[in-house]
Order: C-alpha cells, then structure tokens, then sequence
C-alpha cells in the first residue's frame, strides 16, 4: 500500500498521521497506523468491529492520548496530540459522531450556533439576523430547514444534515487562521437514514468538498465507500491493510483487505422448503405509528419489514412482544389467539416469541454480566441444582454456543461488553435461538455488524428458519433484507404499501420502493400483505 504524499510544489497533505498506536490493558488497538489524507477529498475508513478505527478517530479527537512515536501533520505542520476542544476548532478539525450531538429540545437555529454562544461574549444576540444567516447556510447548500423549528420536529435525515453543516460551519470558520481548507470527520453517519436521505447527505459532502474541506467518512457499508470516497483505508487487527483508489475498485476488493479473504455474501437459498400452511397470524395490530396491520405468517418464511423512520414498520416486533402497548390486535400461535395488548415479554416468551433489539447493550443485553450469565439467563432453570445454580455446566454450555456461533474471542468469563458489536449480537442471537422460538422477532440484527460476522448471523438465522422457526425482521439495511427474505413488506404512515416476493425483492428494488412510499397515500394504496 502506497499513499500518494504531495511533493515539492505541490498542496500539501490535509493529515498525515505517521506511527500512531494505543494500546489497552495490554491489548494492542493500533499499532503503528500511517494515514494520509489529501486535501479536496473524501477518504473512506472502514474495517471490522474491533480493527481500530473508533480508536483512531478517538485519538484525533482528543478523546484518547496517543503512545509515543506519533507524528501528525495538518496541511503540512506537525500538531502534538491529544488535541483540546478549541485547538481542534482553531485548527479546523470538525466530529459527527453517529449520535449527532444534537440537543433536541432546543432549536434549529440555537444548535447550529451553540458553539459561537458558548465562547463569544455578547450582550445580545439579533435572533432575526442570527436566523436570516442560518437560512443563507443553508441555501448554500441547497437545503430548506426552518431555523425557527425545534430539532426533536426534524425528520431524522435532517438531523444529520444539521450537524453536518454545524461542524462544516466550524471547520469553515477556523480556515484563515491554519491555512487550509479543514477536514470534517464523519463517523458512521448514515446506520439510520433511508436511501434517499443517504443521497441527500452524500450531495451535501460533495458541495462540502467542493467548498475546501476535506472529509473522512467512517463506514460499515462499502457500497456507499464506493459512490462517496475517492480512496478508502482499510484497518484490521488495528493495522492498516491497505489503501484504495476507489475508482476502479470492486465490492470484492474491499471485502478481502476488511476480512483478509475473499467470502462470498450469504444468501438464503431456503432449501428446506416452507410450510405453505399460515402457522401464525397476525389480524388488526394497532400501536405506536402501526394502523390496522394484519399478516399471515408461514412455518419457516423469513419476512422483512421496512420503511422510513417512523413510517411504523419498526414498531411491530415490539407491538406483539409485548415491549410496547399495542391498542389492538390478535396473534394466533397454533391455532390459539392472544391478545396483544394484554401479552407482556414474560408471556411472549412462553407463547413461544423471542425479541432481539436494535439497542444491543440498553434493551438486548446486560453489558457489565458475562457471556455465561447472558447466553443462559433465559434458560437458567435448565442449570438449577437443589436449589442452586451449575456455574460449571452454565460455562459449558455458553463455550459451546460460542463455538457454534463463532463468538470471537470465546471466552465464556468475559464480559459482554468487552466484545466487538458483532460479537455481542452472536451471543445475543445464541441466546435466543437455543430456546426455539415459533416467532423470532428481530430488529436490525447487524446494526453496527462488520460484513464477516454478518455472514454468520445470515446464515445462523436462515438455519433456524429451516427447523420451521418464522421470523419476522425490520429493517433499514436493505442489503440485509434481500440477502435473507422471502417476503419484504414496505410501510408508509402506518400501513403496508407495497409487497415484494421472490426475484422482486433486491436491495434497488426495496430502496425505491420505499423512496416512492413517501407520495403515496395510504387510503389509495393499501394493500393486503396476507
């Protein structure tokens, strides 16, 4: 891997990082990492949970201190890290964490100049001219947001854009005092947003780029590496594997420096066949955004729902678990209906429903409890012994399915938390499908999942499909969806819009599909998804 340094005469360098290593308690985060960043482009950081790269924009950050033997240069002058709040914004180095750092609460405008207020000395701010350049930034940008309107009324893309210029704004700012034109870092900003806000925001960082800065974008998602980045570095095991021009470079390329081999993508082939017979239904769930949604369900049939944020498609697993307060609503398991608001998550589980989460570590698992007592908490009655519990077979049994699920390291003592993302929703997964649930109910399962361990998720949830388990999954990964589905189900306000099947269901199609639920009315086109 070679990176192209600017020469004599030539602009030099936006970042060049040269030995930048951290280590953990013993444990080796980066070791050795060089990094340059051009002025004018979009570089693209990805890798594997755990390869290093929240690390390395830690260290940048100022967050963590970085170990001696470190060389970072900005636009060619030699900076000592960690850098302070105001030595980054002086510098021109700007942070969209995936969180945004947005305060809901207060307003558009108030959030784009909370960091002028908090350090300039005024006696009175103009709110009128404040608001009248808050709209001339965005114009430049060719955005319509009401500065006047309270960041919790934004639709979720907005947010993003919001904090996008605010740190451009920043970076802007600071660009007369170091000479060049700054460097914005976008760390995953994209997990939550549809196709076509992803669209609008990567518009906006070529109108960024266009305007003198120069950005690193963080992301799992490689397809959109490929249509933003000029060149992308890729770490693993905290070292950098390599450097890609983008253009040029395929899906596979990417695949083999994040893994380190080439693997191929996991479909579902459903070669067990599935249980034409209904096994479980769903008739009039009401609750939350969801609007009279009824739904026949298959023994064995993996469906996906999907939508906008907030078009109620993520509210239906925790509808029928129990999890949120469904108005109305019938679920039939084997010919039994029950109630949906009266179930709770005690009786879901003994209906036979389990529920993994989007929110792995608040919702799906407890974080500072081990492995063992994760993996086995809803089976502890498996393990009681004259009143007391097997702690020994409890560890087996958490290193077996960590075998089988390939939980990496698989270290049954160690706590959850302290494994990658991917790593923490195998156990979780493992925890679930050990109890054989009839209904698996899964919200973005690989959300923040690198592409090796999504392929053993894919493929543990497709084998359990195969025992005649049914799984109902919502999603926003799109990719995901057409890897596993046989049906895929679009939401737009509440209801079912549109309905995909077989050779239909692909990762453009489904995006489309959802792009035109946003001008359809629901009375008009409303379909059953039975």
């Amino acid at each position: 891997m070679t990176d192209v340094v600017a020469g004599a005469g030539a602009q030099a360098p936006a970042l060049v990082i040269r030995n930048l290593s951290k280590s953990f308690g013993g444990a080796r985060a980066l070791d050795g990492v060089d990094l340059t960043v051009k002025a004018g482009e979009v570089h693209g950081l990805l890798g594997q949970n755990g390869s290093g790269k929240s690390t390395l924009i830690k260290l940048l950050s100022g967050f963590h201190t970085p170990e001696p033997g470190a060389q970072v240069e900005l636009y060619g002058k030699p900076v000592a890290l960690p850098l302070g709040a105001n030595e980054l914004r002086r510098l021109g180095l700007a942070f969209v964490h995936q969180h945004l750092g947005l305060v809901p609460s207060l307003t558009v405008l108030e959030n784009l100049r909370i960091g002028e207020f908090a350090t300039e000395r005024r006696w009175f701010i103009n709110w009128r001219a404040e608001a009248a350049k808050a709209r001339a930034t965005f114009e430049r940008f060719q955005l319509d947001i009401n500065p006047r309107a309270n960041v919790a009324e934004l639709p979720q893309v907005e947010r993003a854009l919001l904090a996008i210029v605010r740190a451009f704004e920043q970076v802007r700012a600071s660009q007369a005092e170091h000479g060049g034109g700054g460097i914005l870092v976008l760390d995953e900003p994209t997990p939550f947003l549809p196709k076509a806000g992803v669209e609008r925001l990567f518009e906006l960082v070529r109108n960024i780029v266009a305007n003198g800065a120069s950005v690193i974008f963080v992301s799992h998602d490689i397809d959109e590496c490929l249509a933003i980045t000029d060149r992308a570095t890729v770490l693993r095991d905290g070292r950098v594997a390599g450097t890609l021009v983008t253009h040029g470079s395929t899906y596979g390329d990417f695949v083999e420096l994040i893994v380190g081999r080439r693997i191929a993508a996991y479909h579902a082939e459903h070669s067990h066949g599935i249980d034409e017979a209904a096994g479980i239904s769903v008739q009039g769930l009401s609750g939350g955004a969801v609007h009279d949604f009824s739904l026949d369900l298959r023994a064995g049939e993996i469906v996906g729902l999907t939508g906008l944020i907030g078009s109620g498609f993520a509210d239906v697993p925790y509808l029928l678990y129990g999890a949120q307060h469904a108005r109305a609503g019938t679920l039939t398991i084997e010919g039994r209906g029950h109630a949906v608001p009266a179930l709770d998550p005690a009786r879901a589980q003994k209906i036979g429903l389990a529920l993994l989460p989007a929110d792995r570590l608040g919702s799906g698992g407890v974080g500072n409890l081990t492995i063992t007592d994760n993996v086995t908490l809803p089976v502890l009655k498996r393990f009681l012994r004259l009143f007391k519990l097997d702690r020994r077979a409890m560890g087996h049994r958490a290193g077996e399915l960590g075998e089988s699920y390939d939980v990496r390291p698989n270290r049954p003592d160690m706590t959850l938390d302290s494994l990658s993302g991917g790593n923490q929703q195998k156990v979780l997964l493992a925890k679930w499908l050990q109890t054989q649930p009839k209904l698996m109910l899964l919200d973005e399962p690989t959300q923040g999942v690198d592409i090796g361990a999504r392929q053993h998720i894919y493929q543990a949830i497709d084998e359990a499909s195969g025992t005649g388990m049914t799984v109902l999954c919502s999603s926003t990964d799109y990719e995901q969806l057409a890897q596993l589905c046989d049906r895929v189900l679009v939401f737009a306000r509440g209801i079912v819009v549109r309905r995909l099947e077989g050779a239909a269901i692909s990762k453009d199609q489904i995006a489309e599909q959802v792009y035109m639920s946003q001008t359809l009315t629901g009375v008009q086109t409303r379909e059953s998804a039975a």
